[in-house]
C-alpha cells in the first residue's frame, strides 16, 4: 500500500515526486518504456530556466530523478497494464510486478507526438527531425525548413518557424488543408512560407550528421521529388498516453484527461493529472514541471482531508 503512486517520469512526474518525497509521502514512481519522457529524445534544452548555457535533455531528466531519489522517492520499471479506479485504495496492474495499491495516483504519462513512420524519420530525431517548433526552432536560424501537416498546428508551427528560418516549405499529402480559414490565411500571407500540396512524404534524407532534405511523391504525377532542407518538423498531432485508464474518468474527445480549472483534480477523487496528458495547448517542459508541483500539492491536501469534493460535475 502506497500513499501515492506516480505513473510517468517526464518533467511533471519527476517534479511531483520531488515535492511528495520532500513532504515525507514516500511516493513510488512507475517508469514506462521511455524513462524521462520526450525530453530524453531532445538534444539541447535552452528554454528551461536556470541553465543559461542550455542543458542536454537526458541530463536534465537524470538530474530531476536524482533529486527525487535524494528525498526518498522510489522507482519501479514496468508497464501499467490497467487500473481499477472504482474505489480506494486504487489498484494498478504492473506487467511483471503484479498488483499494487495506492491511496492516490498522479498520472503524468504525457502525450506522444505522432510520426509518419517513413524511413529516416526516427533515426534523425534530434538531428534535424523535430515535433516541437517552440523547442527547436532556434537551432535552424537562417536555414531552410520543411513542415509536414495540414491542420492548425502545422500552420502555427510554420508561421512560428519563419522567425528563424530563411524559408519554410509546408508539405501536405492532400491539395486541401484541414486548418481553419484564419490559420490558413495567416500562413498564406507569410512571404517566407512556400507550399508543396498534394505530396506524400516518403523518406527523410540525411548525410549521417543531420537532415539534408525530404523525399516526397507527387500524387498527381506519381514522380518522386526531393525538397532540400536542414530541418523537418512533423506537425500531425499528438496522442495522450491514457489508454491504460480504460475510460474510467472524464477525458475530452482527443483522450486528454479533463482537470478542474486551476487544479490537477480529475473526475475521480484521489486521482490527479499533470503534464502533457492533460495539456494539449502548451506542451512545454516548464509548464509540465509546474503542473507536477500542483499535482503533488493537491495530492498532499487530499490525503490530509482538505480536498473531499467530487468535481466530476464541474469538469
Amino acid at each position: 500500500m502506497y500513499k501515492s503512486i506516480i505513473v510517468g517520469t517526464g518533467p511533471s512526474g519527476l517534479t511531483a515526486a520531488i515535492y511528495l518525497a520532500r513532504a515525507n509521502m514516500e511516493p513510488l514512481v512507475i517508469e514506462g518504456p521511455e524513462p524521462g519522457g520526450q525530453l530524453t529524445t531532445t538534444t539541447e534544452v535552452e528554454n528551461f530556466p536556470g541553465f543559461p548555457e542550455g542543458i542536454m535533455g537526458p541530463e536534465l531528466m537524470a538530474n530531476m530523478r536524482k533529486q527525487a531519489e535524494r528525498f526518498g522517492a522510489k522507482f519501479l520499471s514496468g508497464w501499467v497494464n490497467g487500473v481499477d479506479l472504482s474505489k480506494r485504495p486504487f489498484k494498478l496492474q504492473i506487467e511483471g510486478q503484479g498488483e499494487l495499491e495506492a491511496e492516490t495516483i498522479i498520472v503524468s504519462t504525457g502525450a506522444s507526438a505522432k510520426y509518419l513512420g517513413i524511413p529516416g524519420e526516427k533515426d534523425n530525431v534530434g538531428r534535424g527531425v523535430s515535433t516541437c517548433a517552440t523547442c527547436d526552432g532556434f537551432f535552424f536560424r537562417g536555414k531552410r525548413i520543411v513542415v509536414i501537416g495540414g491542420g492548425d498546428s502545422a500552420m502555427e508551427e510554420a508561421s512560428f518557424l519563419t522567425r528563424f528560418a530563411s524559408e519554410v516549405e509546408l508539405v501536405h499529402r492532400r491539395d486541401e488543408l484541414r486548418a481553419s480559414k484564419i490559420m490558413q490565411d495567416r500562413a498564406r500571407t507569410n512571404d517566407k512560407i512556400s507550399w508543396s500540396l498534394n505530396r506524400t512524404p516518403i523518406e527523410v534524407l540525411s548525410n549521417g550528421m543531420g537532415v539534408t532534405g525530404l523525399k516526397v511523391r507527387n500524387n498527381e504525377t506519381g514522380e518522386e521529388e526531393t525538397i532540400e532542407a536542414s530541418g523537418v518538423f512533423v506537425a500531425i498531432g499528438h496522442t495522450p498516453n491514457t489508454g491504460f485508464l480504460n475510460g474510467q474518468l472524464d477525458m475530452d474527445e482527443h483522450g486528454y484527461i479533463k482537470t478542474k480549472p486551476g487544479s490537477t483534480e480529475t473526475s475521480v477523487p484521489g486521482l490527479f493529472a499533470c503534464g502533457d496528458v492533460q495539456d494539449n495547448k502548451y506542451r512545454q517542459a516548464i509548464t509540465a514541471a509546474g503542473s507536477g508541483c500542483m499535482a503533488a500539492l493537491d495530492c498532499e491536501k487530499f490525503l490530509e482531508g482538505s480536498i473531499t469534493q467530487d468535481w466530476s460535475q464541474s469538469l
